[in-house]
């Protein structure tokens, strides 16, 4: 079950927690593995402590680099996975917030995912098959004070996830997004008591999810088994949000 063998996949952002428990959890089911990273430094550390198969830079906030990513990846591949998981924050308020702090968040969560998608999508049709995961967030449901940028770009990620679902699932190619709630990673280590007490409070299951709680439901949109659901977001929140 959930057998990726013979499938390539590319996953942004696996210098990072989540990002780096998707590409171990995709390798450990069979693919082969591109990770990235924003310096070729930390995309090869990242590939070897993960044990993927090939790493590339690029600086997802520069168009340029993000084509010629997709170009590399594709040919390293051809890529039948792709998660876009890579993403920053700039957080404050509004009143506060620069117009870079905006658009810079947006380039990268969103536009990004756009450009990789496009991209990496024709060969997908081509070969009538592929599987496109987008990392969204709970606050793109819930909005959050002084995340204006960030809970623009995710909400972003959910619009851009169904309408390019409906454009492509009469080719075999499915487009979903998981949406993290709080989860365990060395963001929140930093968190004081008060702070992570407050969290907990919001979230019916009473503790932090993990890394591997995400990828998990990445490896199962990922798989032949999810071939029959399309456009969804799959929240993994221990219940702090609930909604149709």
């Amino acid at each position: 079950m959930f057998d990726l063998s013979g499938k390539t996949a590319l996953v942004t952002g696996a210098t990072g927690g989540i990002g780096g428990a998707i590409a171990a959890g995709l390798k450990a089911r069979g693919a082969k593995v591109i990770v990235t990273g924003s310096t070729m430094e930390r995309a090869e550390a990242a590939r070897e402590r993960l044990g993927c198969d090939a790493a590339l830079a690029a600086d997802l906030g520069d168009r340029a680099a993000v084509d010629a990513l997709a170009k590399e990846a594709d040919a390293l591949g051809p890529v039948d996975i792709l998660v876009n998981c890579a993403g920053i924050t700039r957080d404050t308020l509004m009143l506060r917030m620069k117009d870079d702090d905006f658009d810079k968040v947006i380039e990268v969560n969103l536009t990004a995912a756009f450009r990789l998608s496009r991209a990496l999508m024709r060969g997908m049709l081509k070969r009538r098959g592929g599987r496109i995961i987008n990392i969204g967030s709970v606050v793109g449901a819930t909005g959050n004070a002084g995340q204006a940028n960030y809970a623009a770009a995710k909400a972003g990620l959910v619009g851009l996830t169904k309408a390019i679902a409906r454009e492509v699932a009469n080719r075999g190619v499915t487009v979903n997004l998981v949406a993290p709630g709080f989860i365990g990673t060395p963001m929140t280590d930093v968190l004081n008591e008060d702070q992570r007490e407050q969290i907990l409070s919001d979230i019916p299951a009473g503790t932090l999810g993990t890394p591997e709680d995400i990828a998990a439901a990445v490896i199962y949109l990922a798989s032949a088994e999810a071939g029959y659901v399309t456009g969804q977001t799959l929240h993994v929140n221990g219940g702090m949000a609930m909604g149709f």
